[in-house]
């Protein structure tokens, strides 16, 4: 049986640690993310950084636990708040699929940059005329 890509942990739980003690890492300790959770405790939260940043993944559906599985349930096995199941599975081939754009749009912007240095270089060395406005 495959292993589900959704963690046990409430992501509900993970926000409400996040908001009140999140500057030591207290969502982080929740999810077992112990090393991360005692850097944030020393370092309260990355002077707030690194905190807002968990916040805000928390928030979004991002943040994961320690075996890497998203916290996507606002409740206990997506109970309490009208999650079903089935809502649970659609929002993380959603959020896979929103994953994947990213990965697409670093690509793409990777290669703009790639061929806009490109441009640059022919210009420099006088192979292309300068555009249309250029002095």
């Amino acid at each position: 049986m495959a292993q589900s890509n959704t963690s046990d942990k409430s992501r509900g739980i993970a926000l409400a640690l996040a908001t009140v003690i999140g500057p030591f890492g207290g969502h982080r300790f929740y999810v077992g993310k112990i090393g991360t959770g005692l850097l944030q405790l020393v370092t309260f939260g990355g002077m707030g950084i690194w905190w807002l940043y968990d916040w805000i993944l928390v928030l979004a559906g991002g943040f994961r636990d320690i075996e890497g599985r998203r916290l996507a349930n606002w409740g206990e096995e997506g109970e309490g708040l009208g999650v079903s199941r089935l809502d649970n599975e659609k929002l993380e081939l959603l959020l896979d699929e929103i994953d994947r754009l990213r990965s697409e749009m670093g690509d793409l912007d990777e290669r703009m940059d790639f061929m806009e240095r490109m441009l640059a270089n022919a210009r420099d060395r006088g192979a292309i005329p300068p555009g249309p406005g250029s002095i």
